[in-house]
């Protein structure tokens, strides 16, 4: 059994860019990351490659690149947390022991809750794509090129999810180029959202419903995606609020599939009830062991899952671990900053930036409630940029 001071668990965004900064403090802790990917991928920037705009291999770069120096790279699952023993057993069959435990994990997909869904996304001929993997979201470009009149739907599931905004990005994007070349006039746009409203801050919400307007973007609130039926391209919908069910024909489903914590936290010790790494949302430590700390999609921070929450995240946490290992209060809290870089369309963005409370906290001495090129370039030539280069090397913000 290998012992290490700080463990690390999921090699993702969060997971590298709280590594990376421990490593980087003058008095750094040993460091293992436990992560049994061989490849990382830069998962914002497929609404773009969803789009048309890039392909799919601007954002994939080998884990190995990135895995900060001075740690120890575990290349392996994790099966079960023991965190009243300070263990954890990996999927090899070996256990790692530590000092403190960091949380991770990322969100899981769960492909298999929708019937259809697993057999017929990205095939071709199905109509059904996602943005969602790195495998399927190039189908997405073939499928709105091909796509010259009839039902195109895209689906938002009751879930949590990464990045609350991709399901509406992507309508936005296939609706401009559908304008762009004369055909969306022949096209029934339907945004299936399975929750109430385009947008949970209302600045934002009143200006993502004026780019919905302009496309003629039929909004349907509480209905939820229950099963695909790729050989007639029927998808069924559920009412949630009658619990009635409607079949509506489509020529493109884009499907955003229902999402969780994975399952390995869901039966831990350290989950809440909904099965996410309970933590507190100021602080990132767990409710109920002191050396462990939770963050990013994995952890049930109240706020959107997104790789700008963590960029906010990651430094409270650093600095509250580096902390508790001096014996000291916590110096770092969170106050529930996210971001999500809209696209309305090419060339075209809104750059939400809210807290805990949906107030906007704007970076830019402008407001951001408004379509900008500026920070369509900003998403799609800047971010990036500070992803590979800042973050997830330990740079602060």
């Amino acid at each position: 059994m290998s012992h290490h001071q700080v463990l690390v668990v999921g090699g993702g965004t969060a997971g590298l860019t709280v590594a990376s900064q421990l490593l980087n403090k003058p008095n750094a802790p040993e460091v293992a990351i436990i992560e049994p990917s061989e490849v990382h991928y830069y998962q914002p920037i497929w609404t773009l490659v969803g789009g048309g705009v890039f392909g799919r291999e601007v954002s994939k770069r080998m884990e190995a690149d990135y895995i900060p120096a001075g740690a120890t790279w575990i290349k392996d699952k994790v099966a079960s947390f023991d965190p009243d023993n300070n263990q954890v057993k990996l999927a090899g069959g070996d256990t790692v022991s530590y000092d403190y435990l960091i949380v991770a994990a990322g969100i899981q997909i769960d492909w298999n809750l929708v019937p259809g869904l697993a057999e017929s996304v990205g095939k071709p001929g199905t109509g059904v794509v996602s943005n969602y993997s790195y495998e399927t979201v190039e189908s997405t470009w073939t499928a709105i090129q091909a796509m010259k009149k009839g039902n195109a739907i895209f689906t938002h599931p009751s879930t949590p999810i990464k990045c609350g905004g991709a399901p509406l990005k992507i309508c936005y994007l296939a609706s401009d180029y559908w304008g762009k070349n004369g055909v969306l006039n022949n096209i029934n746009v339907i945004y299936a959202k399975a929750g109430m409203g385009i947008f949970s801050v209302k600045k934002y919400a009143d200006s993502l419903n004026k780019a919905a307007d302009r496309y003629g973007i039929d909004r349907q609130w509480n209905i939820s995606l229950k099963e695909i039926k790729p050989d007639s391209k029927e998808a069924v919908f559920e009412h949630m609020q009658t619990g009635e069910t409607e079949t509506m024909s489509y020529g493109v489903l884009h499907v955003t599939p229902p999402m969780s914590s994975p399952d390995f936290i869901k039966s831990s010790p350290l989950a809440d009830t909904g099965g996410w790494v309970d933590v507190n949302k100021h602080t990132t430590q767990h409710t109920k062991y002191s050396n462990v700390f939770g963050l990013g999609d994995c952890s049930n921070l109240p706020t959107s899952k997104t790789g700008a929450a963590i960029r906010k995240q990651a430094p409270v946490t650093v600095a509250n671990v580096m902390a508790s290992i001096s014996n000291k209060e916590l110096p770092g809290s969170y106050d529930g900053y996210t971001s999500c870089p809209l696209v309305t369309g090419y060339g075209k963005l809104i750059l939400a930036e809210f807290d805990y409370n949906n107030n906007p906290t704007e970076s830019f001495p402008f407001d951001q409630g408004e379509e900008r090129y500026s920070m369509y370039a900003l998403k799609a030539h800047g971010l990036p940029r500070m992803y590979w280069h800042g973050m997830l090397k330990g740079r602060e913000f």
